[in-house]
């Protein structure tokens, strides 16, 4: 072969590459970048959830019953289930019934470790001979407002719950379900209940409608009238000083009971890792990971805490006997304590003395209500004989513990303003306010720990003739200085200093507005609304926070402007909110200045909506000294603005100089998070940078950054998101070029295409 044949067979190989590859990237262009799938607005999680009207903040609404289409509920439905639900006839040997398993009188559950299935005699925890199994018997107590039911979350409705257990070969073993029909059909009475609720006669008598009923009689087993919704609903007396004192614990910054067991049900349908140990004798459980691929290994569904007190022995395979040993699992960490590492971010450890023991155990004896628990019949249809009563000895505890309410009720109230007397706690004078009332705290240094419930409470220093503030300081041993849950909540005009978690904490509640505050050094969080609406945080000053200064997670209509922060790991954090702006602020020497985000295994599942505009931001180059294995840990120091995996994001109009590793940063949710632990859209989408003044970003990028292989920047992206946009001048990027507003979808497409497909091909 020439030379010259060579060359031309060389030049028509390279062409046809060429062409390949413009065919390639037109593709490219015409395929959509691929967006998260976002769960509807009504199912955003964020914001309160408070009764309106209400007395306190605490009253919350519950949410809807899980019903399955096609079993609407009726009285009929539920009285056959529930003589179903007490009838062995449902088991292949009629020795076994739901309630076995499910006993009224403890809770529900039956007082094992582990349930015990076919063959077995007895009920409770005294039940031998049977087929042993690997998990603890959950509650079905308000098992009706769940959509994850079984510890790993198997099924989603009551009717698919109740089949399991008849078929399951351990449990009740029914071989063959045609032959449990022809069974019920034989009893005269159960045909005239079938027909009753179904209609249709003896063709009414199915397996689907025993399910049916089944699920609409548990449907009927609602806790809401426990000592802590009395105190909610406004009556003071319902709960003991000592439950109100471990109330205060459970939604407290320090042991973040709230975060996963939340209010009004006590419980979320998340599925946490928290490192359980595995029960002697049995393997390990591997949990939501053998029900989905995504699960992660070891994680478990979140259960209710009501009636929590009878249930005993806890957790999946009831490791732990007591509340006792359940409590100090927590404070050691968790699964922490063994050195595993996948520990759920918000089971960090934490310390109780005897007395915080006490009160927490004493509060969650306050989720106790059995006013609706259903009778044992005498009999039922099959005359097969039917559980017996049982003693449970944590129903006297529970009358110990719970004292008997007065049933007060507040009336109408004409709002006042009570001063703090000389010799008097703040704390007295809050117990002594009624919803619209005005508390002034006198200049001075309180060395204290403030609860406030009701609603439409004013807090408020008075300073002295020099204009100085009155000052809360924790001398680094008291947890919160201020815990709110009342709606309409205003706080202004105080000094808030060494506390140990958080200087300020509002959670679940409408109407916040702190003002005028200098927080320093108060521990995780300087100013904490979560879960709550219509907030707003001006003219403060925080320092020293090691997660953030000032925090709004998992709210809604937020408003932070008019600010200092400085000190913090992170200056501003607006996690998995919706519509918030933060403007006006400065902010100085932050691992990072401002933090807009979207994290996993929450309550809220998006971030949207975010402006961020006309804030200063210098040098936020703070070493990070966040806690191990939070978020905020995650953090490289040297960043203005972190944008992670949120949605409808503007940055605009504001200065950021002087950052080590970048102006503005946006990533995926990746970057920091496994993907089994990701339940949300984990990328930034609709992201708009634009007109801002960057001035020295990028000069020594944190090794979190530079160990990658990417330089610093004033805008540093990792090519993940639909239309970010990037309208900004003369300034260094990462990637060297970046879309535009300019650009039109088809060269946003096919951009966004050929760089994730390098960046695959390079690991």
């Amino acid at each position: 072969m020439t030379i010259k044949k060579i060359v031309k067979w060389v030049l028509r190989f390279l062409g046809a590459i060429l062409g390949i590859l413009i065919i390639l990237l037109l593709v490219a262009g015409i395929i959509p970048v691929p967006r998260d799938v976002h769960v509807a607005p009504e199912d955003y999680g964020a914001g309160a959830s408070s009764v309106d009207p209400s007395i306190s903040g605490l009253q919350r609404e519950f949410p809807a019953l899980n019903l399955m289409n096609g079993n609407p509920p009726s009285t009929e439905k539920a009285e056959l289930g529930r003589l179903l639900f007490f009838d062995p006839v449902i088991s292949q040997e009629n020795d076994m019934s739901c309630a076995t398993c499910h006993h009224p009188d403890l809770g529900f559950g039956d007082g094992r470790p582990q349930a015990m299935g076919a063959g077995g005699q007895g009920v409770g925890p005294e039940r031998t001979g049977g087929i042993a199994l690997e998990r603890n018997t959950p509650t079905i107590w308000n098992a009706a407002y769940t959509t994850a039911l079984f510890w790993d979350g198997r099924v989603e409705n009551l009717e698919y719950q109740a089949l399991v257990p008849i078929s399951h070969m351990e449990e009740m073993a029914v071989e063959n379900t045609n032959r449990l029909e022809d069974e019920l059909r034989a009893i005269p009475e159960y045909v005239v209940l079938f027909n009753a609720a179904f209609g249709g006669g003896e063709d009414s008598v199915t397996i689907q409608n025993v399910v049916n009923a089944i699920a609409s009689f548990e449907r009927t087993l609602l806790t809401q009238d426990s000592p802590f919704d009395r105190y909610a609903a406004g009556d003071r007396s319902a709960l003991s000083p000592s439950q109100r004192r471990g109330l205060d614990l459970f939604r407290s910054a320090a042991t973040r009971c709230f975060e996963c067991h939340t209010p009004p049900t006590f419980a979320t349908d998340t599925f946490r890792v928290i490192g359980v140990p595995d029960a002697p004798g049995m393997g390990h459980d591997r949990g939501r990971a053998a029900v989905v691929g995504s699960g992660e290994d070891g994680a478990f569904k979140v259960p209710t805490l009501r009636n929590i007190a009878l249930t005993g022995p806890y957790m999946h395979n009831g490791v732990f006997a007591t509340l006792e040993e359940v409590i100090d699992f927590y404070a050691a960490g968790g699964g922490r304590a063994d050195g595993l590492d996948n520990i759920d971010p918000f089971v960090q450890g934490f310390e109780l003395n005897d007395q915080q023991m006490e009160d927490l155990i004493a509060f969650l004896f306050a989720l106790t209500d059995e006013s609706r628990l259903p009778g044992i019949p005498e009999s039922v249809p099959s005359g097969l004989p039917v559980v017996p009563a049982l003693e449970n000895a944590a129903r006297e505890l529970a009358e110990r513990y719970n004292p008997v309410p007065t049933g007060a009720s507040i009336g109408e109230h004409t709002p006042t303003t009570i001063t703090v007397a000389s010799g008097e706690t703040i704390q007295e004078a809050v117990d002594r306010a009624l919803p619209g009332d005005t508390i002034q705290i006198p200049y001075g240094t309180y060395n204290e720990r403030i609860s406030i419930d009701f609603n439409d409470i004013t807090l408020v220093g008075i300073p002295n003739e020099n204009g100085e503030w009155p000052t809360l300081d924790g001398e680094n041993v008291l947890t919160e200085g201020v815990i709110a849950s009342g709606n309409n909540f205003e706080v202004a005009y105080f000094n808030v200093l060494n506390y140990t978690d958080t200087g300020i904490l509002v959670e679940g509640v409408t109407g916040v507005y702190m003002h005028d505050l200098y927080v320093e050094n108060a521990g995780t969080y300087g100013l904490y609304p979560v879960q709550s609406t219509d907030v707003l945080i001006e003219n403060t000053e925080v320092i020293g926070s090691n997660d953030a200064g000032i925090y709004a997670g998992q709210c809604v209509d937020v408003v932070v402007r008019d600010n200092i922060v400085h000190g913090n790991v992170l200056g501003i954090e607006i996690e998995n909110s919706v519509d918030s702006e933060v403007y006006n602020n400065y902010a100085f020497n932050n691992t990072v200045g401002i933090f807009i985000d979207l994290l996993p295994q929450l309550k809220s599942q998006v971030s949207l909506n975010t402006k961020v505009y006309d804030n200063l931001l210098e040098a936020n180059n703070h070493e990070n000294f966040a806690k191990p294995d939070t978020a905020a840990a995650l953090m490289p120091p040297g960043a203005g603005i972190g944008i992670l995996a949120a949605d409808l994001v503007e940055v605009y109009n504001n200065t950021i100089r002087d950052h080590k590793t970048a102006g503005v940063g946006i990533f995926h949710m990746t970057v920091g998070f496994e993907e089994a632990e990701i339940d949300v859209g984990p990328t930034p989408e609709d992201v708009w940078i634009h007109d801002n003044i960057y001035e020295n970003n990028g000069y020594d990028p944190d090794a979190f950054v530079s160990d990658m292989g990417i330089p610093g920047a004033d805008v540093l992206w990792d090519v993940s998101g639909a239309n970010v946009r990037i309208d900004e001048d003369e300034i260094a990027f990462f990637p060297p070029l970046v879309p535009t507003s300019a650009w039109p979808n088809f060269f946003y497409n096919m951009y966004w295409h050929a760089l994730n497909f390098l960046i695959g091909l390079m690991g």
